[in-house]
């Protein structure tokens, strides 16, 4: 009998050591994700959506994806990259060829991997003497697509009456 309790306490502590001593399995390390550098890039973005709507091009715009859908006030969603770009050409018809569209990125939360970016930012329009004829909000979800963010959700809401 005590021969047994031996063995089983030296077993016990055979077995304590084995484990104790076998290497740990390494996890995988976080991506790291560059929030300041993506802020930049979706800045980028927003820049160039708005030079192309200034200069009237929309044809040629990249920001939105194909099933990316947009809210605005007064007016049904907006479900597709056809359907949204067919309301920026009738708001660019009925605007004056002055008037200059500004995006500002305040704050943009990245998911971990950076493969989703939500985007808080501001807009303004301005006519050809630099008084704002429209300033607002308006929130974005990005996503990354063929190693580039597209737009896949925005609202956006005016501060004018």
């Amino acid at each position: 009998m005590k021969n047994k309790v031996i063995k089983g306490v030296l077993f016990s502590c055979v077995m304590s050591f084995i484990i104790g001593c076998s290497p740990k399995k390494e996890e995988s390390p976080a991506t790291v994700v560059d929030t300041l550098q993506i802020k930049k890039e979706i800045q980028a973005k927003e820049d160039q959506f708005a030079a192309t709507y200034n200069a009237r091009e929309l044809k040629n715009i990249g920001y939105y994806a194909d099933d990316a859908t947009s809210f605005s006030q007064n007016r049904a969603p907006l479900v597709g990259k056809t359907a949204i770009i067919e309301s920026l050409k009738a708001n660019i018809g009925s605007s004056p060829k002055s008037n200059q569209l500004s995006f500002s990125t305040i704050e943009v939360f990245v998911t971990e991997g950076g493969n989703q970016v939500v985007e808080i930012g501001d807009y303004k329009v301005i006519d050809s003497t630099k008084t704002t004829v429209n300033s607002g909000h308006y929130i974005s979800l990005f996503v990354k697509r063929d190693g580039k963010y597209v737009c896949l959700r925005d609202m956006s809401t005016s501060d004018m009456p």
